[in-house]
């Protein structure tokens, strides 16, 4: 039976370790968008379905198909890397774990390059709501609600709002949103990916998110239905690992092959808020 060298061991486990610390702290938003994992080439389509209507018929007669108009959405994926240097004594001259730093930071990297390519995806929407010098006021709330429910887009449920800490605070002091007499005992607590607030409010999982888009002064946040917007991967978080003995280190290097793509603008609301 094989022995397992050190070498191998070392590379086996960084790799599941990188893994587990990409699911656990790494991306935010995944898993609030349509996804698709295992794409084989360099992009992959999402099909953006129709509006049917229900027909009658007379008895023994033949059923009308309903006809969905069926337009696909491209998604092209991108190669992303994130990759450095272990020395082989490093963890014998600093007080931490050294290993484990860098798989977070790489883990870390791929998650917000992650939720980046989905914020670029959501920021392709034509519904907006515009700044008008407030921020996250309950007028903005509730006029990107009606566009929102003009498109029956609520109907489907699985609504997602993102914001950033600053409009999280405007949302505290409504008191439709900090009161339980409002949002109810029952919706709460909500399980929150790592490093989020989190709470559900007219019929709307709202998440906290620090790399949201901002102009000069004006902060874009989103409201939208998770079948808005797709996610793809040709490769999730994997790990090569090489040793350089004229370095006496170990390169360690994460990667992945994802995209993202806006399948249904009228499914999602862009809300531009000005930050003090």
């Amino acid at each position: 039976m094989a022995v397992p060298t050190i070498d191998s061991g070392f590379v086996k486990q960084y790799e599941i370790e990188v893994h587990e610390a990409y699911q656990r702290q790494g991306s935010k938003l995944r898993s609030t968008v349509r996804f698709r994992d295992g794409v084989e080439g360099s992009s992959t389509t999402f099909q953006k379905i129709g509006t049917g209507s229900a027909t009658t018929k007379a008895r023994h007669g033949t059923i009308t198909p309903m006809n969905l108009d069926h337009t696909p959405v491209e998604c092209t994926l991108s190669d992303w890397y994130a990759g450095d240097w272990v020395d082989a004594l490093d963890e014998m001259k600093v007080g931490h774990d050294e290993r484990r730093v860098v798989i977070n930071a790489g883990a870390w990297a791929l998650g917000r390059k992650t939720d980046e390519q989905i914020i670029t995806a959501l920021k392709g929407t034509s519904s907006t709501v515009a700044a008008s010098a407030a921020g996250l006021t309950k007028a903005k709330i509730y006029s990107a609600y009606e566009t929102l429910g003009g498109n029956s887009v609520f109907e489907a449920g699985r609504m997602y709002a993102v914001v950033g800490y600053e409009q999280w605070t405007e949302l505290l002091d409504l008191t439709e949103f900090a009161s339980a007499d409002y949002v109810g005992a029952g919706e709460l607590p909500f399980k929150a990916p790592a490093g989020a607030e989190i709470k559900r409010w007219m019929g709307t999982v709202w998440m906290t998110h620090s790399s949201l888009p901002k102009a000069a002064n004006d902060r874009s946040v989103f409201w939208y239905h998770q079948d808005s917007v797709g996610h793809a991967a040709g490769s999730n978080v994997t790990s090569d690992i090489t040793w350089h003995g004229d370095r006496a280190s170990w390169f360690v290097n994460n990667m992945m092959s994802q995209g993202a793509c806006l399948i249904d603008g009228n499914g999602a609301v862009e809300i531009v808020c000005v930050e003090s």
